[in-house]
């Protein structure tokens, strides 16, 4: 049984790999969704972050939060980032190492944590191996302003340099994906780290 911590910064190409993986029969433990999850309407987060940021932060029907409303605001101001950090990390980690137990409780054998933020919040010690997922900063800006049609190139850098700097990452990295090219590439990448892994 293996865990696999899986990261890179934003736009990295972090989901191309962890589709493959996940068709490769991995189980996957998606940081991101967990993060929707436990912020959801209703949910304890969501109440502290509502009282935080205040109502400006809700969509125009004022059903839920409007993330990327959020997102605008965090990525602006570092003090504000750090605040819904310490309300949801917390959460986030708890709700993935009560995944992994369940997991390994049912006997899977590949098990993936796939978090932008997994050796920041630590995550990286629950994982037997990290893989980073590497793109060059000028790809990550080109493929996050392609896949947020109203991000500013000003909004998208500063959700790059918001992140651990991927030298950083590449310290505590067991194996290494270069993303730089094309997709056929990682999957030939991927292919090669099942095959030893598996």
């Amino acid at each position: 049984m293996t865990v696999i911590g899986l990261t890179g910064g934003i736009a990295s190409g972090k989901s191309t790999v962890t589709a493959l993986l996940k068709e490769k029969g991995a189980v996957i433990i998606d940081a991101d969704k967990i993060a929707r999850e436990i912020m959801s309407k209703g949910e304890p987060a969501w109440f502290e972050v509502l009282n935080y940021f205040g109502d400006e932060i809700l969509n125009d029907d004022r059903s839920d939060i409007d993330r990327k409303k959020l997102a605008h605001i965090v990525f602006s101001d570092k003090a504000k980032l750090e605040v819904l950090n310490n309300i949801t990390h917390p959460k986030i980690i708890e709700e993935i190492k009560r995944q992994v137990e369940e997991y390994k409780k049912a006997g899977k054998k590949i098990i993936v944590i796939d978090a932008a933020l997994l050796i920041e919040t630590g995550l990286d010690k629950i994982a037997d191996e990290v893989w980073v997922v590497a793109a060059n900063e000028d790809i990550q800006l080109q493929r996050l302003m392609a896949r947020e049609k109203d991000i500013t190139k000003d909004e998208a850098l500063k959700r790059i340099k918001s992140q651990m700097p991927l030298a950083e990452k590449l310290k505590f990295a067991d194996r290494v994906i270069d993303n730089n090219s094309s997709i056929e590439e990682t999957k030939k990448q991927v292919d090669k780290m099942w095959t030893k892994i598996s």
